[in-house]
C-alpha cells in the first residue's frame, strides 16, 4: 500500500505533519518502537509507530529520524498519548530528511491503525497475485497462439509498462516489446553480458548506460550436443530497463516466466537452424570429394526451392582464436571441434535476419558459411554486426573472417571456398578481437603482404621506416606523416602542402631529409611503392 491510503482511508485520529511529497512511497510493514536506536530490527519500506519515549532532548530527534532514514522506512507516526503534542524539532528532523511524518491522536490505537495496515497490504498482495497469475495465462496463450516474441514482449509493456527486449551476445535485437534499441546501445549491452560472464557476476546483470539502468537476465539452454564454449554465444539475453533487484516475488515470477517463453523461442530457432547446417555440411563433403557440379547444385536447390536457376552464393570463412586451445590440433580432436561449432554459432548469429536461408558448417578449423544472394556487401554486415566483440572484457577470444567473391555456377564453389579461407588467413593478421576482410582486397596489394612471413614483412618495413621513426621521436617531427601525404596526393608538391599547412619549400625540405635518412628517391616510381608498402604494413 501506499503512504496516502492513511489520509484517504478516511482512519479517525491521523494527521500528517511533514512529508508531503512523499506520500506515493510503498509501505511493506508495521514496527512500533520507542529504542532510540532500532535499526537492528527494520528491514526497510515499514511504518514506525512510536510514543516518542526516546526522546529526552531536542537533538535526539536528528539522531533518531537519522537512523529511520538510514533503514529505508517509509514513513513515522507518532502517537501524543505519552508525552504530548509533537515537538517542533522531530517535524524539522523529518522535513530536512523527507521522512513523511503522521501525529495520531488519542482516539486512534497503534493496534487499530496495525490492523488497518497490515489488511490493506494483505488485500493488495493477493490483487497483486492475481493479476500476475492472470498475466502468465496470457502470456502462454500468447506464445501458443504463435504471437512471436515481438508480440509477447509488447502485451507486456502494454499491460504493465515493462520495456523490454532480446538480444544475442553478438549485439543482435531478436526481439523488441518497445522502441527498438539504437545499434550503440545494443552493442554496450552485448559488452556488458560479456563482462559480467567473465567476472562471474550472479544474474541477473545489471547496467548503466547514459542514465538508464538495464537488468540483463540471460537465457541459458542447451541442445544436448553444444559444447560449453559453444553455449556462450549461442546465448541470448532478456533486457529489461528497469532494476529488478527491487522487484517484488510476484513480479520477479512474470520475468521468470517471459524468459521461459524467450528459451522456447531460442530452441525453435535452434532447430531451425539444424537443416541448414546439414546441407552446408553435405555440400562441403561434396566440394572436398570432388562430385559433379550437377549433384552440388542439386543439393543446393533443397536450400533455395523457390529462387531462379542462377542463384549468386558467396562463401565465409570464419577462424576462432580461444586462449588454451591447440591452433594446429588434428581434425577430429575435441579442441577443434569445439572451436568449429564456436565459430558457427558466431557466424549463424551474425548473418541471422539477412532474410535468405544461410547455410554454415563446423569444420576442424572453425566454420564456413554460405550466404545466397541476390549479392549484399556480406563483409560490411559483419563487420556491423560482430562490433559487440571488440573489446569484450575477460573472453580472449579472436574472429578472423574472409568473404570470397559472388559466384553463380555450382563449379564455382570450389575456387569460392578456397578464395574465402585465404582472406580469413589475412584477416587473422589484423590486429582487433575480430578482423573481416572481403574478396575486393584479394587483388591489391594485400595479398603480396599476405603472402609473405611475417619475420620478412617486419625487417622490410622497419628498412625503410625505422630511420624516420627515430628521428622524429629524437627531433618531435613529422617525417612518417609527411611521407604518408605525400604519397597520398600521388607525389603532388601543392596539394600536399595545403594539406599539411606548410610551404611548398618546408615540405621539399622534409622529403629531402627522408630521402638522405633512407637513401632512397622519391621521384622515383620503385621507392615510392616500396614505401607505399612499407606504410601498409605498420
Amino acid at each position: 500500500m501506499r503512504l496516502r491510503a492513511l489520509l484517504d482511508s478516511g482512519v479517525p485520529g491521523i494527521r500528517l505533519l511533514a512529508g508531503e511529497e512523499e506520500l506515493d512511497r510503498g509501505v511493506r510493514g508495521v514496527m512500533t518502537t520507542d529504542l532510540y536506536d532500532p535499526s537492528r530490527y527494520l528491514s526497510g519500506g515499514e511504518l514506525v509507530l512510536t510514543g516518542m519515549l526516546w526522546r529526552a532532548a531536542p537533538e535526539d530527534s536528528e539522531h533518531f529520524v537519522r537512523v529511520l532514514v538510514g533503514a529505508g522506512v517509509a514513513g513515522l507516526a507518532a502517537g501524543v498519548t505519552e508525552v504530548g503534542p509533537v515537538p517542533d524539532d522531530l517535524i524539522a528532523a523529518c522535513e530536512r530528511h523527507r521522512l513523511p511524518l503522521f501525529t495520531i491522536g488519542e482516539e486512534l490505537s497503534f493496534a487499530r491503525l496495525t490492523e488497518f495496515v497490515v489488511r490493506r497490504i494483505s488485500t493488495e498482495r493477493a490483487s497483486d497475485l492475481t493479476a500476475v497469475v492472470d498475466r502468465h495465462r496470457r502470456l502462454v496463450q500468447a506464445a501458443t497462439g504463435g504471437t512471436g516474441l515481438d508480440g509477447i514482449l509488447g502485451m507486456v509493456a502494454a499491460d504493465i509498462d515493462i520495456r523490454c527486449w532480446v538480444l544475442s551476445l553478438t549485439g543482435r535485437q531478436v526481439a523488441a516489446g518497445a522502441d527498438p534499441l539504437t545499434g550503440e546501445l545494443c552493442t554496450a549491452l552485448a559488452r556488458g553480458h560479456l563482462a559480467a560472464r567473465a567476472r562471474r557476476a550472479r544474474p541477473p546483470y545489471r547496467e548503466r548506460i547514459g542514465g538508464r539502468v538495464f537488468s540483463m537476465l540471460p537465457i541459458e539452454r542447451d541442445d544436448g550436443t553444444a559444447a560449453a564454449a559453444q553455449g556462450v554465444w549461442s546465448e541470448w539475453s532478456l533486457v529489461v530497463e528497469e532494476d529488478v533487484a527491487d522487484w517484488s516475488e510476484q513480479r520477479r515470477g512474470l520475468l521468470d516466466e517471459l524468459a521461459r517463453l524467450v528459451a522456447v523461442e531460442a530452441d525453435r530457432v535452434e532447430d531451425g537452424r539444424r537443416l541448414g547446417r546439414r546441407l552446408a555440411e553435405d555440400v562441403l563433403h561434396l566440394l572436398d570429394a570432388g562430385a559433379d557440379p550437377g549433384e552440388i547444385a542439386a543439393r543446393l536447390r533443397v536450400a533455395e526451392p523457390d529462387a531462379p536457376d542462377a542463384v549468386t552464393w558467396q562463401l565465409v570463412a570464419a577462424a576462432v582464436t580461444v586462449p588454451g586451445t591447440d591452433p594446429d590440433a588434428a581434425p577430429g580432436r575435441r579442441g577443434a571441434t569445439t572451436i568449429g561449432r564456436m565459430a558457427r554459432t558466431l557466424v549463424e548469429e551474425a548473418l541471422a535476419d539477412l532474410g535468405t536461408q544461410v547455410l554454415v558448417a563446423a569444420t576442424a578449423d572453425g566454420a564456413v558459411a554460405m550466404v545466397p544472394g541476390p549479392s549484399e556487401d556480406v563483409a560490411a554486415e559483419l563487420r556491423e554486426r560482430l562490433a559487440g566483440l571488440e573489446g569484450a572484457a575477460g573472453e580472449g577470444i579472436r574472429l578472423s573472417l574472409g568473404v570470397s567473391a559472388p559466384v553463380t555456377r555450382a563449379d564455382a564453389l570450389r575456387g569460392a571456398l578456397e578464395e574465402s579461407w585465404h582472406a580469413a588467413r589475412i584477416a587473422d593478421g589484423r590486429p582487433g578481437a575480430f578482423a573481416v576482410v572481403g574478396h575486393e582486397e584479394l587483388a591489391s596489394h594485400v595479398l603480396l603482404l599476405a603472402a609473405a612471413p611475417e619475420s620478412v614483412r617486419r625487417g622490410f618495413r622497419d628498412r625503410l621506416l625505422s630511420p624516420l621513426t627515430a628521428y622524429d621521436a629524437r627531433h618531435q617531427a613529422d617525417l612518417v606523416t609527411t611521407l604518408e601525404a605525400f604519397l597520398d596526393c600521388d607525389g603532388s608538391w601543392t596539394r600536399c602542402a595545403a594539406r599539411l599547412h606548410v610551404h611548398v619549400n618546408t615540405l621539399r625540405y622534409r622529403i629531402g631529409r627522408i630521402e638522405e635518412l633512407t637513401q632512397r628517391d622519391l621521384s622515383r616510381l620503385e621507392d615510392k611503392v616500396d614505401f607505399f608498402l612499407a606504410l601498409r604494413l605498420r
